[in-house]
């Protein structure tokens, strides 16, 4: 069967977990029962041994589209064929999912529309990374697959034939004829449940499309490229956990920023710094209640962290604090992109830049959402306290390197932000606080920024004390409030990074390298694409400065960037964490961080080219 490109996956999901499925109809990745369970189809990452759920055509010629059904996330994949036009609808119905044991769907509708087509089905599942062995019991209802700590089932009333450890069906439909597949999970040794027909089919495809248009139906954005701001949410409600509220970063792990490569990193987990994009993102398009959830779940990690105030950079979806990474060395990775890592040793990390975005987070909430409690202030006036004793410290930044810690200018950045927004909170509220030694230490840190983090031979911000190289991060600065969007050090910095890489830039055919790998070693060997999230915050800075200077060369600039920005969206309006050099996805995907970028930078270029009619 071999590799699909990474584009070419759609996505589904409960808010429990989420499937990815193919143009070619073959569902790669599924983890259940939740985002970061362990997986039960899992080709993405080996496609002899991972697993997989595949429906297609017994055909070579085949045509294949995939689209949403509109301001939903079900997916249909359309084959086209000489013999006719067929099409699976993919979905998990939500509402009904819980975490009992049969309570959360997998359903697969399979239908020809005009003439017949015949079909192959076959399901293979690889239990816990393919680490597991399992037995199957056919039934008239379908099959069951019985593995050491989970056992599904695969409901039909198509007849079934096993094989190896899978099982597989031939069979043929005629026009308006349809099929339906239901994966769910069963109690051990049990046998399987009864089929859905095509009328209770019918009813949870209907239930599930209500859902998402009556969700969407919240949005308040009423903007340009209305539909991708639309899809971008649909996607961030697809990666929540509901139980908690948190999201995650992505539903996968180990897809390469480099293929061949070792940047191979578990994304199921959710990121302190996602908090204040996240926020902002969601409460600027009407999302209140999701950014409520959001917050709860960051004030309960504000609850644990340490005695001392320090808070880990990133935490599972239900809480937890050890993300110990692993390699599975039985599995080739995706086109032999190999190790391949579940975990993420990043937790124990230094990164001193979460206080700023945690901070930004709970200041936007208190203003935009609801005021946060007095036990909440204590937890805050603790960190706060904490950054103060510790922002002078090198550590792990941002783009979480794996070599020697920095003083790296946006980790300084963001400690400003973490004192300036407690400033201004405790000031709105009148929270008691040791006010005079905050000011003192955000005013140090700023003197210190322009002083050892501007570059005066480079003519602009660079990536750590004493260095030469450019990061991407600079490229907050004007929209954390820390400089003005045309603070002469700014515009240079925007220029100096609006460069090719060939002339010490970051900026390859409009889109943004986070820094180069090649200037600044990070501990990983090989290459990396081209940065989405950095793109996004490149339309975003170049706007401010253009309605702050009424410069429309630098809003044309950032219109044109967006939208070229867009033509790299997946065929479904979905971004990886990067783009390769061929304009193909690379890292995982779909990449939350991207799609809360997009929105935020659609909202104010939205709002600029209004002011500028």
């Amino acid at each position: 069967m071999g590799y699909q490109p990474i584009q070419n996956y759609g996505i589904i999901g409960n808010m429990y977990t989420t499937a990815l499925v193919g143009l070619n109809g073959s569902i790669d990745w599924f983890c259940f029962p939740f985002h970061d369970s362990p997986s039960v189809f899992a080709a993405l990452l080996d496609h002899q041994k991972g697993g997989h759920f595949k429906i297609s055509p017994r055909t070579c010629e085949v045509t294949h589209k995939q689209f949403y059904w509109p301001e939903t996330n079900v997916l249909v994949t359309r084959f086209l064929t000489p013999e006719g036009v067929g099409e699976i609808t993919d979905f998990m119905p939500v509402g009904m999912a819980a975490q009992e044991v049969g309570s959360q769907w997998l359903i697969r509708r399979v239908k020809v529309i005009r003439g017949c087509m015949d079909f192959l089905m076959e399901c293979r599942p690889a239990f816990n990374y393919a680490r597991d062995e399992h037995q199957i019991i056919l039934s008239s209802g379908g099959a069951c697959f019985h593995s050491p700590k989970l056992s599904l089932e695969l409901l039909t009333d198509i007849p079934l034939q096993q094989e190896d450890n899978g099982v597989f069906a031939k069979f043929n439909l005629q026009a308006t004829q349809t099929a339906v597949f239901v994966v769910r999970e069963t109690e051990p040794n049990r046998g399987c449940g009864h089929p859905l027909d095509q009328s209770q089919a019918d009813e949870l495809f209907k239930q599930t499309v209500d859902y998402w248009r009556r969700w969407l139906e919240q949005c308040t954005y009423m903007g340009r490229w209305r539909e991708i701001v639309h899809r971008s949410a649909l996607v961030l409600k697809l990666l929540t956990y509901k139980p908690t509220g948190a999201i995650i970063a992505a539903p996968t792990c180990s897809l390469p920023e480099s293929i061949g490569g070792e940047r191979n990193w578990d994304y199921r987990y959710t990121w302190i710094r996602d908090a204040a994009f996240t926020l902002y993102a969601l409460m600027r398009i009407g999302f209140t209640k999701e950014a409520a959830e959001f917050m709860n779940w960051i004030e309960s990690r504000c609850h644990e962290c340490s005695p001392n105030g320090l808070l880990q950079n990133m935490y599972g979806i239900d809480g937890r604090h050890d993300l110990s990474e692993e390699i599975l060395d039985h599995l080739e990775g995706y086109k032999g992109s190999s190790p391949v890592r579940i975990g993420n040793a990043a937790y124990k990390q230094l990164q001193l830049d979460i206080y700023g975005e945690l901070m930004d987070s709970v200041y936007l909430y208190n203003k935009y959402g609801a005021p946060i409690s007095y036990d909440m202030w204590t937890k805050v006036r603790h960190m706060l306290n904490w950054v103060c004793d510790n922002w002078q410290r090198p550590d792990s930044s941002i783009w979480e390197v794996r070599n020697e810690q920095q003083h790296f200018v946006y980790s300084k950045l963001m400690c400003w932000v973490a004192l300036d927004r407690g400033l201004r909170l405790a000031d709105k509220r009148s929270f008691p606080t040791d006010r005079k030694r905050w000011i003192e230490v955000r005013d140090q840190i700023y003197e210190e920024l322009m002083s050892k983090g501007w570059n005066a031979s480079r003519q602009a911000f660079v990536q750590y004390y004493g260095s030469d190289s450019l990061d991407a991060g600079s490229l907050l600065m004007p929209l954390v409030f820390f400089l003005s969007p045309v603070d002469p050090r700014m515009l240079a910095t925007l220029d100096a990074i609006n460069q090719p890489p060939k002339s010490g830039g970051l900026v390859s055919d409009s889109l943004v390298y986070r820094y180069n790998v090649e200037e600044t070693p990070d501990g990983i060997e090989g290459n990396e694409g081209t940065f989405n999230i950095c793109t996004f915050w490149l339309v975003e800075a170049l706007t401010r400065a253009g309605v702050k200077n009424k410069e429309s060369a630098r809003l044309d600039k950032a219109r044109l960037l967006f939208e070229e920005m867009l033509g790299y969206a997946n065929h479904l309006g979905l971004y990886a964490e990067q783009t390769g050099p061929s304009g193909d996805a690379l890292g995982n995907f779909p990449q939350a961080f991207t799609h809360l970028a997009l929105i935020s930078a659609a909202w104010n270029l939205d709002k600029a080219l209004d002011g500028k009619r």
